[in-house]
């Protein structure tokens, strides 16, 4: 899997993207200096860094993702569970409910991904 990891500022900088995208790199650099307090040369040097992780292109001054931001946070959580619980979302679930109960909610939620993930399997 390829390693998308984000600092902080990086991933406040990417939601702004999502958020926003299509822009033109002016426009994130207007955004960039409203939200982030950044200056024109910031905001580029750290949209060099994340096209060339991949992230993000910016084509004829055209900035725009080239993985979404589900992608982005669906592969963060698969990498969190296989670094820290071996790859077992059962172990990863039962720690995560360890600090407090499921709300009835919460609990059909998953019931339903489960299913519906056991559906498809053949």
């Amino acid at each position: 899997m390829t390693d998308y990891k984000l600092g902080v500022v990086e991933t406040h900088f990417a939601e702004l993207v999502w958020q926003h995208e299509p822009l033109s790199s002016g426009e994130l650099v207007k955004l960039c200096g409203e939200e982030l307090g950044w200056k024109k040369s910031t905001t580029y040097t750290v949209l060099k860094k994340l096209c060339e992780k991949g992230i993000f292109q910016n084509e004829n001054s055209l900035v725009t993702s080239l993985i979404s931001r589900e992608d982005y946070m669906s592969g963060q959580s698969r990498q969190f569970v296989e670094e820290s619980f071996e790859g077992s979302l059962p172990a990863f679930l039962s720690a995560f409910s360890a600090g407090g109960k499921l709300s009835r909610e919460e609990a059909e939620e998953i019931r339903a991904l489960i299913d519906a993930w056991a559906a498809e399997d053949p």
